[in-house]
C-alpha cells in the first residue's frame, strides 16, 4: 500500500508543473544516499566524540559532508547536521540570545519567514523579544525604516533572509544597521544559495557573521540543513563554532539523520560541477521570462530579481487561484503579497518559482506559455 502511494506520488512529481520555489527534484544519487543502510545507525554527538561504538565510517562520512560544505559555502566553519532550516535557526538563536533578549527579522507578511521572530505562535517569537522590519509600497525591504526600528528596538541578533522576497539584498547596509546596536548578523540564505555559491548574487559572506541555509531547494539536495561561521563572526567570537555545535546537539538535537548527511555530501559535489552554474544562470533568465509574460498580461509580480516572484491574484483570492492552477496541473502555493490586508489563511497573491521546472530541462519558451496559462486563469476572475 505504501508503495503503491509513493509510486503514485512519484507520476503526479513527472505529470504536474512544479512551480513551488522551495520544491526540487533531487539526482539519484542522493536519492540513492538517503535511503541507505546509514538510517540504521544512531551517531550522537560529533566526528572522534560518539556516544556510541561502531561510528568510524560514520564519521568519514559526515567530515566528508563538512568539507564540502565549507568549501562550496566558502566559510572556515560549517555544521551539517540540522534537521531542517527551522531547527538551524532555532540553534543560532539558541547560541547567540538569551530568552526574552530581542531579535530582528522581516515580517512574514511582507516575504519573511516564521522563524526570524514571527510574534506570538514561533519558538523565535514567543520566547524572544521581537521587532519586525518591513518593505515598502514596491516589495523592496525599507532600510531607512529598518535602521530607524533597530536603533529603537536595539536587538541582539537580525536575521537578513526571507521566504517570498524577489529582490537582491545590500548586505554592507545590513551590516551598517547591524552595527550601530553592536548586534550579530545572520544571513538566512535558503531560497537564493545555489545563486550565491555561483556568483550568481552577492554573497554575504563579507557581511554576516553566520549564515544558514536548507540543501533541499535550489542546492537540490535532501530536506536537511546547514549553519556556517563565517571569518567575520569567528573574529567577533572564535568560540562561535564550538556553540553552534553545543546548540545543535545536545542543545535542539540527538542523534543526527546520517543518509541526509551522506546525501548532502553527494549534493555539494553536484553543486560544484561547471553544469550548476549553468542551471542557477537558467533559473534566474526563467523567472525573467516568466514575470515579464506575467507583467504583459496586466499582473502584478511585484518584479523578479532572483528564482521566484508573488503575484497579485485580487483580495483574498490566492488561495483559490491556486486550486484553480492545480485543476490545470499547475502546482504554486498560495501566499501574502506586500502589505496584503487579507485573512492569512485566505491571502491575496501566489509564488511562483523556477527551480524545479528548470531541473526538469525549461527553458524561457515554456516558462512564457506556462504564464501565458498563469494569467489567463487568474485574469478570469471566476
Amino acid at each position: 500500500m505504501v508503495f503503491d502511494l509513493i509510486n503514485k506520488e512519484e507520476k503526479r512529481q513527472k505529470d504536474q508543473i512544479t512551480l513551488i520555489p522551495s520544491e526540487n527534484f533531487a539526482s539519484e544519487n542522493v536519492l540513492k544516499a538517503l535511503g541507505s543502510c546509514l538510517s540504521n545507525k544512531y551517531a550522537e554527538g560529533y566526528s572522534g566524540k560518539r556516544y556510541y561504538q561502531g561510528n568510524g565510517v560514520i564519521d568519514e562520512i559526515e567530515n566528508l559532508a563538512i568539507e564540502r560544505g565549507k568549501k562550496l559555502f566558502d566559510v572556515p566553519f560549517i555544521n551539517v547536521q540540522p534537521y531542517s532550516g527551522s531547527p538551524a535557526n532555532s540553534a543560532v538563536l539558541m547560541a547567540l540570545v538569551n530568552p526574552g533578549e530581542k531579535i530582528c527579522g522581516l515580517k512574514l507578511s511582507a516575504g519573511g519567514h516564521l522563524t526570524h521572530g514571527h510574534p506570538k505562535v514561533t519558538f523565535s517569537g514567543k520566547y524572544y523579544g521581537s521587532a519586525q522590519y518591513d518593505v515598502d509600497s514596491e516589495g523592496r525591504i525599507d532600510y531607512q525604516k529598518m535602521e530607524g526600528l533597530v536603533r529603537e528596538e536595539k536587538p541582539k541578533l537580525i536575521f537578513v533572509g526571507t521566504t517570498a522576497y524577489p529582490y537582491k539584498f545590500d548586505w554592507k547596509k545590513c551590516r551598517e544597521i547591524a552595527d550601530t546596536v553592536g548586534a550579530w548578523l545572520v544571513a538566512d540564505i535558503s531560497h537564493i544559495a545555489g545563486l550565491c555559491i555561483t556568483g550568481e548574487y552577492e554573497s554575504p559572506n563579507e557581511y554576516v557573521d553566520v549564515i544558514t541555509s536548507t540543501t533541499h531547494k535550489m542546492l537540490r539536495g535532501p530536506r536537511g540543513a546547514i549553519i556556517g561561521v563565517t571569518n567575520r563572526g569567528l573574529l567577533k567570537d572564535e568560540s562561535l563554532g564550538k556553540k553552534i555545535n553545543s546548540a545543535v546537539f545536545p542543545g535542539l538535537q540527538g542523534g543526527p539523520h546520517m543518509a541526509t548527511i551522506a546525501a548532502m555530501a553527494v549534493a555539494f559535489e553536484e553543486c560544484m560541477q561547471p553544469e550548476y552554474k549553468n542551471y542557477t544562470k537558467q533559473v534566474i533568465a526563467n523567472a525573467a521570462a516568466l514575470a515579464k509574460t506575467l507583467k504583459s498580461k496586466n499582473l502584478n509580480t511585484f518584479g523578479t530579481e532572483n528564482h521566484l516572484m508573488v503575484v497579485d491574484c485580487g483580495f483574498e483570492n490566492g488561495k483559490n487561484i491556486a486550486i484553480k492552477l492545480e485543476e490545470q496541473g499547475i502546482i504554486v502555493n498560495a501566499n501574502t503579497i506586500p502589505h496584503d490586508k487579507a485573512n492569512p489563511f485566505r491571502p491575496s497573491g501566489i509564488r511562483i518559482g523556477s527551480p524545479a521546472m528548470t531541473t526538469r530541462g525549461w527553458g524561457e519558451e515554456q516558462f512564457r506559455e506556462v504564464g501565458t496559462k498563469i494569467a489567463e486563469i487568474i485574469n478570469a476572475k471566476v
